[in-house]
Protein backbone atom coordinates (compact mmCIF):
# COMPACT_ATOMS: atom_id res chain seq x y z
CA UNK A 1 0.00 0.00 0.00
CA UNK A 2 1.27 3.48 -0.92
CA UNK A 3 0.72 6.63 1.10
CA UNK A 4 -0.14 10.15 -0.02
CA UNK A 5 -0.34 12.88 2.61
CA UNK A 6 -2.51 15.78 1.54
CA UNK A 7 -2.21 18.94 3.57
CA UNK A 8 -5.08 21.40 3.83
CA UNK A 9 -4.01 23.62 0.96
CA UNK A 10 -5.28 22.82 -2.52
CA UNK A 11 -6.73 19.51 -3.70
CA UNK A 12 -8.16 19.32 -7.23
CA UNK A 13 -8.55 23.09 -7.41
CA UNK A 14 -10.49 23.36 -4.14
CA UNK A 15 -9.02 25.72 -1.58
CA UNK A 16 -9.29 24.35 1.94
CA UNK A 17 -11.02 26.64 4.40
CA UNK A 18 -12.98 26.64 7.63
CA UNK A 19 -10.63 24.07 9.17
CA UNK A 20 -11.31 25.45 12.61
CA UNK A 21 -15.02 24.58 12.49
CA UNK A 22 -14.56 21.06 13.86
CA UNK A 23 -16.64 21.99 16.95
CA UNK A 24 -19.66 19.69 17.00
CA UNK A 25 -18.37 16.92 14.74
CA UNK A 26 -17.33 13.74 16.56
CA UNK A 27 -13.94 12.18 15.87
CA UNK A 28 -13.01 8.53 16.25
CA UNK A 29 -9.99 7.56 18.33
CA UNK A 30 -7.77 7.25 15.24
CA UNK A 31 -8.46 10.81 14.06
CA UNK A 32 -8.15 12.15 17.60
CA UNK A 33 -4.76 10.55 18.19
CA UNK A 34 -3.14 11.16 14.79
CA UNK A 35 -4.64 14.47 13.71
CA UNK A 36 -5.30 12.86 10.32
CA UNK A 37 -8.32 11.57 8.44
CA UNK A 38 -6.75 8.43 6.95
CA UNK A 39 -8.56 6.78 4.04
CA UNK A 40 -7.82 3.82 1.78
CA UNK A 41 -8.34 4.67 -1.88
CA UNK A 42 -7.55 2.89 -5.18
CA UNK A 43 -6.71 6.23 -6.85
CA UNK A 44 -7.45 4.85 -10.32
CA UNK A 45 -11.16 5.47 -10.87
CA UNK A 46 -11.91 8.82 -12.54
CA UNK A 47 -13.84 10.96 -11.88
CA UNK A 48 -13.90 9.81 -8.26
CA UNK A 49 -10.28 9.23 -7.30
CA UNK A 50 -7.25 9.54 -9.54
CA UNK A 51 -3.87 11.24 -9.86
CA UNK A 52 -4.15 14.50 -11.80
CA UNK A 53 -1.79 15.73 -14.48
CA UNK A 54 0.03 17.70 -11.78
CA UNK A 55 0.71 14.48 -9.88
CA UNK A 56 -1.68 15.37 -7.05
CA UNK A 57 -4.73 13.42 -5.85
CA UNK A 58 -7.91 14.57 -7.59
CA UNK A 59 -11.53 13.62 -8.09
CA UNK A 60 -14.94 13.88 -6.49
CA UNK A 61 -14.18 11.49 -3.64
CA UNK A 62 -10.86 13.18 -2.92
CA UNK A 63 -12.44 16.63 -2.80
CA UNK A 64 -15.17 15.37 -0.48
CA UNK A 65 -12.57 13.70 1.74
CA UNK A 66 -10.50 16.88 1.85
CA UNK A 67 -13.58 18.95 2.68
CA UNK A 68 -14.40 16.52 5.49
CA UNK A 69 -10.84 16.68 6.83
CA UNK A 70 -11.05 20.48 6.79
CA UNK A 71 -14.27 20.43 8.78
CA UNK A 72 -12.72 18.03 11.29
CA UNK A 73 -9.68 20.31 11.54
CA UNK A 74 -7.20 17.60 10.51
CA UNK A 75 -5.08 16.69 7.48
CA UNK A 76 -6.05 14.10 4.85
CA UNK A 77 -3.88 11.00 4.58
CA UNK A 78 -4.50 8.75 1.55
CA UNK A 79 -3.26 5.16 1.60
CA UNK A 80 -3.31 3.91 -1.99
CA UNK A 81 -4.85 0.44 -1.90
CA UNK A 82 -5.85 -1.89 -4.77
CA UNK A 83 -9.63 -2.03 -5.16
CA UNK A 84 -9.82 -5.81 -4.65
CA UNK A 85 -8.04 -5.61 -1.28
CA UNK A 86 -9.94 -2.70 0.25
CA UNK A 87 -12.58 -4.70 2.13
CA UNK A 88 -10.10 -7.33 3.36
CA UNK A 89 -7.82 -4.49 4.54
CA UNK A 90 -10.64 -2.92 6.56
CA UNK A 91 -11.72 -6.30 7.95
CA UNK A 92 -8.13 -7.06 8.98
CA UNK A 93 -7.73 -3.75 10.81
CA UNK A 94 -5.34 -2.16 8.31
CA UNK A 95 -7.57 0.87 8.03
CA UNK A 96 -10.77 2.43 9.33
CA UNK A 97 -12.18 4.02 6.17
CA UNK A 98 -12.18 2.61 2.63
CA UNK A 99 -13.27 5.51 0.46
CA UNK A 100 -14.52 4.81 -3.01
CA UNK A 101 -17.97 4.87 -4.58
CA UNK A 102 -18.84 1.40 -3.34
CA UNK A 103 -22.26 0.04 -4.23
CA UNK A 104 -23.78 -1.18 -0.98
CA UNK A 105 -24.78 -4.82 -1.36
CA UNK A 106 -25.88 -7.59 0.98
CA UNK A 107 -22.73 -9.61 0.28
CA UNK A 108 -20.45 -6.70 1.10
CA UNK A 109 -22.39 -5.99 4.29
CA UNK A 110 -21.24 -9.37 5.60
CA UNK A 111 -17.70 -7.97 5.68
CA UNK A 112 -18.02 -4.22 6.36
CA UNK A 113 -20.56 -1.55 7.23
CA UNK A 114 -21.21 1.47 5.02
CA UNK A 115 -21.97 5.16 5.33
CA UNK A 116 -23.95 6.32 2.30
CA UNK A 117 -23.21 9.53 0.39
CA UNK A 118 -24.47 8.91 -3.18
CA UNK A 119 -27.08 6.85 -5.02
CA UNK A 120 -26.68 5.02 -8.30
CA UNK A 121 -27.64 2.06 -10.44
CA UNK A 122 -25.87 0.11 -13.17
CA UNK A 123 -26.08 1.14 -16.82
CA UNK A 124 -24.71 -0.07 -20.15
CA UNK A 125 -22.25 2.20 -21.94
CA UNK A 126 -21.74 1.43 -25.62
CA UNK A 127 -20.44 3.19 -28.75
CA UNK A 128 -22.95 5.84 -29.82
CA UNK A 129 -23.43 4.17 -33.20
CA UNK A 130 -24.44 0.91 -31.46
CA UNK A 131 -26.75 2.27 -28.77
CA UNK A 132 -29.87 1.67 -30.91
CA UNK A 133 -29.18 -2.09 -30.60
CA UNK A 134 -29.78 -1.93 -26.85
CA UNK A 135 -33.33 -0.65 -26.48
CA UNK A 136 -34.24 -2.85 -23.52
CA UNK A 137 -32.78 -5.16 -20.91
CA UNK A 138 -33.35 -8.19 -23.15
CA UNK A 139 -31.06 -6.76 -25.84
CA UNK A 140 -28.05 -7.29 -23.57
CA UNK A 141 -28.53 -11.06 -23.81
CA UNK A 142 -25.86 -12.64 -26.01
CA UNK A 143 -23.74 -9.49 -26.07
CA UNK A 144 -20.11 -9.38 -24.97
CA UNK A 145 -19.96 -7.05 -21.98
CA UNK A 146 -16.80 -5.79 -20.29
CA UNK A 147 -16.74 -5.34 -16.51
CA UNK A 148 -14.21 -4.46 -13.83
CA UNK A 149 -13.56 -7.60 -11.78
CA UNK A 150 -14.96 -7.43 -8.26
CA UNK A 151 -17.03 -4.32 -8.94
CA UNK A 152 -20.79 -4.00 -8.63
CA UNK A 153 -20.96 -4.29 -12.43
CA UNK A 154 -19.28 -7.71 -12.18
CA UNK A 155 -22.11 -8.99 -9.97
CA UNK A 156 -24.78 -7.15 -11.97
CA UNK A 157 -23.81 -8.83 -15.23
CA UNK A 158 -24.18 -12.24 -13.57
CA UNK A 159 -27.71 -11.35 -12.46
CA UNK A 160 -28.62 -10.03 -15.89
CA UNK A 161 -27.19 -13.12 -17.55
CA UNK A 162 -29.25 -15.35 -15.23
CA UNK A 163 -32.36 -13.41 -16.28
CA UNK A 164 -31.43 -13.98 -19.92
CA UNK A 165 -31.09 -17.71 -19.35
CA UNK A 166 -34.41 -17.86 -17.48
CA UNK A 167 -36.09 -16.16 -20.42
CA UNK A 168 -34.63 -18.68 -22.88
CA UNK A 169 -32.16 -16.18 -24.32
CA UNK A 170 -28.39 -16.56 -24.71
CA UNK A 171 -26.13 -15.78 -21.75
CA UNK A 172 -24.20 -12.56 -21.64
CA UNK A 173 -20.55 -13.07 -22.55
CA UNK A 174 -18.76 -11.53 -19.58
CA UNK A 175 -15.29 -10.11 -20.22
CA UNK A 176 -13.46 -9.48 -16.94
CA UNK A 177 -10.75 -6.82 -16.67
CA UNK A 178 -8.54 -5.83 -13.72
CA UNK A 179 -9.20 -2.08 -13.95
CA UNK A 180 -11.99 0.17 -15.17
CA UNK A 181 -9.74 1.76 -17.80
CA UNK A 182 -9.29 -1.69 -19.35
CA UNK A 183 -13.05 -2.07 -19.86
CA UNK A 184 -13.13 1.28 -21.63
CA UNK A 185 -10.31 0.27 -23.95
CA UNK A 186 -12.01 -3.06 -24.68
CA UNK A 187 -15.13 -1.26 -25.91
CA UNK A 188 -13.17 1.36 -27.87
CA UNK A 189 -11.13 -1.39 -29.55
CA UNK A 190 -14.24 -3.40 -30.43
CA UNK A 191 -13.34 -6.32 -28.16
CA UNK A 192 -16.64 -5.85 -26.31
CA UNK A 193 -20.06 -4.59 -27.35
CA UNK A 194 -20.36 -2.45 -24.24
CA UNK A 195 -19.44 -2.15 -20.60
CA UNK A 196 -21.43 -1.98 -17.39
CA UNK A 197 -20.66 0.69 -14.82
CA UNK A 198 -22.25 2.80 -12.10
CA UNK A 199 -24.59 5.49 -13.39
CA UNK A 200 -22.38 8.09 -11.73
CA UNK A 201 -19.19 7.05 -13.54
CA UNK A 202 -21.10 6.61 -16.80
CA UNK A 203 -22.24 10.24 -16.69
CA UNK A 204 -18.63 11.36 -16.50
CA UNK A 205 -17.22 9.06 -19.18
CA UNK A 206 -19.94 9.74 -21.73
CA UNK A 207 -19.61 13.49 -21.14
CA UNK A 208 -15.87 13.25 -21.85
CA UNK A 209 -16.12 10.92 -24.85
CA UNK A 210 -16.68 13.59 -27.55
CA UNK A 211 -20.04 11.97 -28.36
CA UNK A 212 -18.42 8.64 -29.25
CA UNK A 213 -20.08 6.80 -26.33
CA UNK A 214 -23.67 6.69 -25.07
CA UNK A 215 -25.69 5.23 -22.21
CA UNK A 216 -28.30 2.67 -23.29
CA UNK A 217 -31.85 3.04 -21.92
CA UNK A 218 -32.56 1.59 -18.50
CA UNK A 219 -30.89 1.52 -15.10
CA UNK A 220 -30.41 -1.76 -13.25
CA UNK A 221 -30.31 -2.51 -9.53
CA UNK A 222 -30.37 1.04 -8.06
CA UNK A 223 -28.64 1.04 -4.68
CA UNK A 224 -26.91 3.49 -2.32
CA UNK A 225 -23.19 4.16 -2.67
CA UNK A 226 -21.01 4.59 0.37
CA UNK A 227 -17.66 4.45 2.10
CA UNK A 228 -16.80 1.28 4.00
CA UNK A 229 -15.97 1.13 7.71
CA UNK A 230 -15.20 -1.84 9.97
CA UNK A 231 -18.14 -4.02 10.97
CA UNK A 232 -19.77 -2.74 14.16
CA UNK A 233 -17.38 0.24 14.45
CA UNK A 234 -20.09 2.65 15.59
CA UNK A 235 -17.61 5.39 16.46
CA UNK A 236 -16.17 5.62 12.95
CA UNK A 237 -19.58 5.20 11.31
CA UNK A 238 -21.04 8.03 13.40
CA UNK A 239 -18.11 10.32 12.61
CA UNK A 240 -18.49 9.74 8.88
CA UNK A 241 -22.29 10.04 8.85
CA UNK A 242 -22.32 13.30 10.80
CA UNK A 243 -19.49 14.75 8.73
CA UNK A 244 -21.21 13.83 5.46
CA UNK A 245 -24.47 15.30 6.71
CA UNK A 246 -22.71 18.51 7.68
CA UNK A 247 -21.23 18.84 4.18
CA UNK A 248 -24.68 18.17 2.69
CA UNK A 249 -26.37 20.73 4.93
CA UNK A 250 -23.81 23.51 4.41
CA UNK A 251 -23.85 23.18 0.60
CA UNK A 252 -20.23 22.03 0.16
CA UNK A 253 -21.35 18.55 -0.92
CA UNK A 254 -23.55 19.69 -3.79
CA UNK A 255 -20.98 22.20 -5.04
CA UNK A 256 -18.44 19.39 -5.39
CA UNK A 257 -20.95 17.07 -7.06
CA UNK A 258 -22.02 19.76 -9.51
CA UNK A 259 -18.38 20.37 -10.46
CA UNK A 260 -18.30 16.78 -11.71
CA UNK A 261 -21.87 16.90 -13.11
CA UNK A 262 -22.97 14.33 -10.52
CA UNK A 263 -25.97 16.24 -9.20
CA UNK A 264 -28.41 13.44 -10.20
CA UNK A 265 -26.57 11.10 -7.80
CA UNK A 266 -26.98 13.42 -4.80
CA UNK A 267 -28.68 12.40 -1.57
CA UNK A 268 -30.19 14.64 1.12
CA UNK A 269 -29.37 12.34 4.02
CA UNK A 270 -26.33 10.19 4.78
CA UNK A 271 -27.09 6.90 6.51
CA UNK A 272 -25.18 4.22 8.35
CA UNK A 273 -26.01 0.89 6.68
CA UNK A 274 -25.23 -2.28 8.61
CA UNK A 275 -27.78 -4.77 7.25
CA UNK A 276 -29.22 -5.84 3.89
CA UNK A 277 -32.63 -5.15 5.41
CA UNK A 278 -31.89 -1.43 4.97
CA UNK A 279 -31.44 -1.77 1.20
CA UNK A 280 -34.17 -1.12 -1.40
CA UNK A 281 -36.09 -4.32 -2.06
Amino acid sequence: MTRMLCNALVIGGMVAANAAWAGDLPKNDDVQSTGKLTILSPMNYAPFEFVGEDGKPAGLDIELAQAMADELGVSLDIVVTPFQTMFPSIAAGRGKIAWSTFTVTGERLKIVDFVSFLKSGIVLITPADKVSKFKSKDDVCGAKIAVHGGSSADFAVDKLSADCKAAGKPDIQKALYPEQKDTIQAVLAGRADGRLDDTTAAIYYVDHSNNTMAVAPGEYFPLPLGVAVPKNDKQTAEMMQKAFQHLIDNGTYLKILDKYKMGPAAVTHSEVITSADQLPQ
